[in-house]
């Protein structure tokens, strides 16, 4: 039996969550007690070789982490999203930046069940169930960033095949993966969300190569790199959904996505603040406990409400989420806001360790160097607040 890392539980909450039932709490049982010995006590292995090791994706799949809310004879449970918000919640809660499940589970299964045909999603959803193949979604591109309908990786038509060219960027299980959900320009104009498509393209076709690992300021530990394509020959039955419909397929899963760096967020900035109270009640200056000095306790009071206000609004939109009624103007204001408040709650943190916040063998120093990206991908903070203004 492998050792479990020890990681604090999180401050009980000012307004108790009620979404959750006793199912739920099972689920999070499996869920915990897999990050907390198979992925936490091996952060600085992942950090080393830039990925997870393959075998753990065979094990998330045994224990059903993986693809849970796919329908069951595609070989998922066919539960609701809360499950889904369970294991990211799990996962943030012991400071795992490293594997990519959510991702391969939440993104890329949902877009071949969304869109996919029967074809597609008997292929592929099952083998993804069971973590047989790995994916990962290839949209970002260098000096596109935000902008997908600026993209220039090309599918041009041959016949019954179509030949891409391009390359891809900061693609999360983009090492590791067998298959990839990619976003090429179909059209003849130079960009327009008319002209983007999505394709299914597998890691071991012709044409198809990999970086290695990215080699980032934090989230040492998670599979990331460039994806290339060379004249590389793909069927047109790998097209996914229509052509030309792959922005408003992009637009419709972005809202879940963003839902989803949200909570990460709220789990994160809750993690961060509970070891930071363990760490002050133990430590001592000038002869007595850093929890009782005035700053301490006024510090940590704003960011237990913080924190607990961020948390009512992320539960509030997972109730809507399961109505299916979730805005996007919300969805960007989860993403937004609380990827802004968990990177100032671990700064704060880490200045009520003192020096010992800098040092990498603490929880919060880690926390400090993984938080920040969760302001960038999924659209940028700034793209956040454009899309709100866009709504009033």
């Amino acid at each position: 039996m492998l050792n479990a890392v020890h990681v604090p539980e999180p401050l009980s909450p000012m307004i108790p969550r009620t979404l959750f039932s006793a199912e739920h709490e099972a689920f999070r049982t499996t869920a915990r007690r897999f990050f907390e010995t198979e992925i936490a006590p091996f952060h600085e292995k992942w950090a080393e070789q830039q990925h997870i090791d393959r075998q753990l994706w065979n094990r998330a799949g045994e224990l059903g982490l993986l693809c849970c809310t796919m329908p069951e004879q595609y070989g998922g449970s066919g539960v609701d999203r809360l499950y889904s918000m369970i294991l990211i919640e799990e996962q943030a809660r012991v400071g795992d930046s490293a594997s990519g499940f959510a991702l391969h589970s939440d993104i890329v299964a949902n877009y071949i069940n969304n869109f996919g045909n029967e074809e597609q999603k008997q292929a592929w959803l099952p083998k993804m169930a069971t973590g047989e193949v790995v994916t990962a979604i290839a949209m970002t591109e260098p000096g596109t960033g935000s902008d997908l309908q600026a993209i220039r990786t090309t599918a041009i038509e041959d016949g019954d095949d179509y030949i891409v060219n391009g390359s891809k960027i900061f693609i999360t299980n983009g090492y590791l993966c067998d298959m990839a959900v990619v976003a090429v320009k179909t059209g003849t104009s130079e960009s327009g969300a008319q002209n983007v498509s999505l394709m299914i393209i597998e890691a071991d076709r012709e044409g198809f190569s990999k970086g290695k690992p990215l080699k980032k300021v934090g989230m040492h530990g998670q599979d990331t790199c460039e994806l290339f394509f060379n004249d590389m020959r793909v069927p047109k039955s790998n097209l996914l959904g229509v052509e030309g419909m792959g922005f408003f397929m992009l637009m419709k899963e972005l809202a879940w996505e963003r839902m989803m760096i949200g909570i990460i967020c709220a789990a994160s900035a809750e993690g961060a603040l509970a070891s930071t109270v363990e760490y002050v009640k133990s430590r001592k200056a000038f002869g007595k406990s850093v929890a009782t000095f005035q700053n301490t306790r006024f510090k940590l009071a704003e960011l237990r409400s913080e924190t607990q206000i961020a948390r009512v609004f992320v539960d509030r939109c997972m109730e809507q989420i399961l109505k299916n009624e979730l805005s996007v103007e919300a969805a960007c204001a989860a993403k937004y806001w609380v990827s802004d408040l968990a990177s100032k709650v671990v700064d704060e943190c880490v200045q009520l360790h003192g020096g010992y916040g800098y040092m990498l063998e603490y929880p919060i120093a880690r926390a400090y160097l993984d938080i920040r990206p969760n302001r960038i991908y999924g659209g940028t903070n700034e793209i956040m607040k454009e899309l709100i203004s866009r709504t009033i």
